[in-house]
């Protein structure tokens, strides 16, 4: 049975990998995990016909990405992530960039991660099999890898001679800081937090707050949630009167952001 086993990120990671899926429906999705090992596509086609594969829900988080990149489109900035895990939305948001405004070569896209998992955890968070000491760490190496593969894809698409994205590693309590002392010209258009945290989301909240202007997009990935509190407290604490429009994505409507008026 799908719930005797040990999933490969509680294996690999040392913790489960958050999911609301109930058990038939995980045993069901290994249908389509075997389906995918078993492809009969050469890799080429594989990767343009990944919509074979995709569930619905990971495809409502690309359209999500997508949605946020549209409110910005008009706005000056960059566009910060807070929590990059394995990476994919800096690369989606890379290729939007290609879409919507190829010759913007100043919407750079900053990440910031640990690589390591969560360094601490406060008493303003709720532990959980993913919140957790080392929660959401990567593979050894990793950040390497994601380097080179945010790369390629620069590289792949116009003024790929510039480079437009930076990853910045370490305990964002501290980088964040550090950051913005050797980038006092950073305008944010689009801020992404995906901490889950409350420390290291009121230390980038905190930071960010002078380089936001009207029109600047923060979204919150657990706003209002029982399971993770410490977004939305810091959330709460910092901004309680800043004036800002609140919306719920039409896409994952368990999302949030705001954006400053």
């Amino acid at each position: 049975m799908i719930g005797s086993q040990i999933n490969a990120s509680e294996k690999q990671f040392g913790y489960k990998e958050e999911t609301k899926s109930s058990q038939a429906q995980l045993a069901h999705r290994e249908k389509l995990y075997r389906l995918f090992r078993e492809t009969p596509l050469p890799v080429d086609q594989l990767l343009t016909c990944l919509g074979l594969y995709m569930r619905s829900s990971a495809l409502t988080k690309i359209l999500f990405i997508n949605e946020l990149y549209e409110l910005i489109l008009h706005q000056p900035g960059v566009i910060m992530e807070f929590g990059t895990w394995w990476g994919q939305n800096i690369v989606l948001f890379e290729n939007l960039r290609a879409i919507y405004e190829p010759f913007n070569q100043s919407r750079r896209v900053i990440g910031f991660d640990t690589f390591k998992g969560y360094p601490s955890i406060s008493d303003q968070d709720r532990i959980s099999e993913t919140i957790t000491i080392g929660g959401y760490k990567v593979s050894e190496g990793y950040r390497k890898y994601l380097e080179e593969l945010i790369a390629f894809h620069e590289e792949n698409n116009v003024l790929g001679n510039i480079k437009k994205h930076q990853l910045v590693e370490g305990d964002v309590t501290e980088t964040i800081q550090e950051f913005f002392v050797k980038h006092p010209e950073t305008i944010v258009a689009l801020a992404y937090f995906d901490m889950a945290l409350y420390e290291p989301s009121k230390a980038c909240l905190q930071a960010i707050r002078p380089h936001l202007m009207p029109g600047s997009v923060i979204m919150f990935d657990e706003l209002n949630s029982r399971e993770y509190p410490g977004e939305t407290v810091a959330f709460k604490e910092l901004f309680r009167g800043e004036r800002f429009t609140l919306h719920r994505s039409k896409f994952m409507t368990d999302r949030a952001y705001i954006i400053l008026q």
